[in-house]
């Protein structure tokens, strides 16, 4: 069970990024002092929140940069994620270095991470989207900080790139291709119940330690496309296609979904396992008692909505990038 979480000076990293723009509303709303990072190039004035925050330049490849950005903060979010070209694995691993580092340096007490489902296979089977986010935790819980990695499988809401390329597919083709190898089971969180957990993990007393972080409904990746057709009124009849290389799938698919292309691929590539929760501790000690998970239908009717900017998270914003829905 959650406790109050006491107002605490917090860093958010990837501020302008589709979890990050919707996390710091809900920790300002807490009391919250919260210094919001962007890069150089980013304009965070797009934000209706930029004037209830401090805003830092950082980019996190940038050890000076990142020093700065954690000095005198209680905890940080670290919502960084990188899936686009050859060499993102590498990036990943020293950017959560620098992170580590710095918040060492600083004697920041709490590291909060967005991670990914780890699948229950052999190591060299995992993809490297995957391999990546497991490597960043552990880099992140080995500075010694206490480190809470939330590991999440697809997040439901507009704009979600996850969720973005279920909807996008399914309204361009007129009949769905399924891969036989896509037959794995996938456990979705809505966005709303994600921020949730990631707001109430500033205040979880356990070690340094991953919670799996999943919604209430468990199905196949193809029974979640079904799924969304069903709740948008579209009929998409499936067809089921065996010896499809994934990478074929990945390319095909990034041609047809906006999302960017290296995103996509990176994505794909995780689906020949099952990305289901296993275990549910989160529900105890990172969600207030009673709390009642937003069902499969209704996040999915949500993330739907084309009302822009009405108070929802799990609805389109006008800061959301031009691919989202």
């Amino acid at each position: 069970m959650t406790q109050n979480s006491p107002t605490q000076r917090v860093l958010v990293t990837g501020a302008s990024g589709y979890v990050g723009g919707r996390l710091i509303p809900r920790l300002l709303q807490d009391g919250h002092h919260v210094r919001a990072a962007f890069l150089e190039s980013e304009d965070p004035e797009r934000f209706p929140w930029s004037s209830d925050v401090e805003i830092v330049r950082m980019n996190v490849l940038k050890a000076d940069q990142v020093r700065a950005g954690v000095d005198g903060v209680d905890a940080a979010f670290y919502l960084i994620h990188g899936m686009g070209g050859d060499d993102f694995v590498e990036k990943d691993r020293a950017s959560a270095q620098i992170m580590a580092d710095a918040a060492r340096t600083h004697e920041v007490q709490r590291l909060i991470y967005l991670s990914g489902i780890v699948p229950e296979v052999d190591e060299d089977e995992l993809s490297d989207h995957i391999t990546s986010r497991r490597e960043v935790e552990q880099i992140l819980t080995g500075s010694g900080i206490r480190t809470i990695a939330l590991r999440a499988a697809i997040l439901l809401g507009c704009a979600s790139t996850s969720y973005e390329i279920i909807r996008q597919v399914s309204e361009r083709l007129p009949i769905q291709t399924i891969p036989t190898w896509m037959n794995s089971r996938v456990q979705p969180i809505a966005v709303v119940d994600a921020i949730e957990v990631l707001a109430n993990a500033l205040a979880v007393q356990s070690d340094s330690r991953s919670y799996d972080i999943g919604g209430p409904e468990t199905l196949k990746y193809a029974e979640l496309l079904d799924r969304f057709a069903r709740v948008a009124g579209i009929t998409r009849p499936q067809v089921t296609v065996p010896l499809l290389p994934t990478a074929l799938v990945g390319k095909l698919t990034g041609l047809i979904a906006d999302v960017p292309a290296p995103t996509v691929e990176a994505l794909v590539e995780s689906l020949h396992h099952d990305m289901v929760c296993h275990e549910d501790d989160f529900r105890r000690d990172l969600l207030p008692a009673g709390y009642e998970l937003v069902g499969l239908d209704e996040a999915l009717r949500r993330s739907q909505s084309t009302d822009v900017d009405d108070g929802d998270p799990m609805g389109p914003l006008t800061t959301d990038p031009e691919w989202a829905g």
